[in-house]
């Protein structure tokens, strides 16, 4: 599985559809949703699940945004949601060969919170559109519950591929060798928990971001009154007693923004759940203190690119 800095011939997203799972702000959402999908276009093709209706909702709301347009594809496959980067393919290339194919894993709403029947078809379908190889798993596994370095080595939450709504009855050595099988991986690195009211239950993007092969970009929380401080220093305590293959990480701090009210639910922000695009990153604000924080360590980690786009969150 490549790490996310490397080339990228798109990026995949699904048109935002379910109004019940936005309380009070999906009047906001299509037009926020294109204005991310318009950042992303500056610098590589967007391929987009939006099907039915949706289609003319996208392609208006594209345009306003004023999205690069030639290098969008609207595609006619029906989800439940947004979170694309959950319940779509994870992909994977043949080091050798330079063949692209794809995994397919049990998608339930993390854990059966919500409904995903047509989210758990995503991967198939879109195998079938690209006409790649799918290898499937009879396993729960979520794009964003876990991060590569690219040369083997992935990183994930106990809080969410332990937790019973996802492993009750699971053969946990099956669970485990499907992962390294299918993603070509040598190591699994675990941390502990995630942030609270976390409705995926705690996925690593929201924690800890590989953004080089022995480098991780890793939150932290200053207010010791935060449900968050003491998972959090336990998270960085453990990465930093980390020796894959018998090397120490470097691990590179970064700020939580203060919780959000929404719906009467404190929700949890995160900077570190950040888009790697060919040439860009695209970082979530939320018009508090700690974005222009984040802006600078997360530009300083990647050199490279040219551009770092802030989306600044709309809730």
């Amino acid at each position: 599985m490549p790490a996310e800095w490397e080339p990228q011939s798109a990026t995949w997203l699904s048109w935002p559809s379910n109004t019940a799972l936005w309380p009070g702000h999906y009047s906001l959402i299509p037009a926020k949703f294109a204005e991310f999908a318009a950042a992303i276009s500056k610098f590589q093709p967007v391929k987009i699940n939006a099907a039915g209706k949706l289609r003319t909702e996208a392609e208006r709301e594209l345009k306003e945004a004023k999205a690069d347009l030639s290098v969008i594809e609207l595609t006619d496959i029906a989800t439940d949601d947004v979170w694309c980067r959950d319940h779509g393919p994870i992909f994977v290339k043949n080091d050798q060969t330079k063949e692209l194919a794809l995994t397919d894993w049990e998608f339930h709403g993390w854990g059966g919170k919500f409904e995903a029947s047509l989210d758990n078809q995503v991967p198939g379908k879109i195998a079938a559109r690209l006409g790649v190889k799918k290898f499937s798993y009879p396993f729960e596994l979520e794009g964003g519950g876990i991060e590569v370095s690219g040369d083997g080595l992935l990183l994930t939450t106990e809080a969410v591929q332990n937790n019973p709504n996802r492993a009750e009855g699971r053969d946990d050595a099956a669970f485990h060798a499907a992962i390294r099988d299918g993603l070509a991986v040598d190591e699994l690195l675990w941390i502990g928990e995630g942030l609270a009211n976390d409705d995926t239950d705690g996925h690593i993007d929201n924690l800890a971001r590989f953004i080089a092969p022995r480098t991780i970009l890793a939150v932290s929380e200053a207010d010791k009154a935060s449900p968050n401080y003491a998972p959090m220093q336990e998270n960085l305590k453990r990465l930093r007693e980390m020796r894959p293959r018998g090397q120490r990480l470097d691990i590179i701090e970064l700020p939580l923004p203060k919780s959000i009210r929404l719906a009467g639910r404190d929700l949890p922000p995160s900077h570190a759940n950040f888009l790697i695009v060919n040439g860009g990153v695209l970082v979530p604000l939320y018009g508090q203190d700690s974005d222009k924080i984040a802006m600078g360590i997360v530009g300083d980690c990647f050199p490279g690119r040219k551009i770092v786009v802030s989306i600044v969150a709309c809730c």
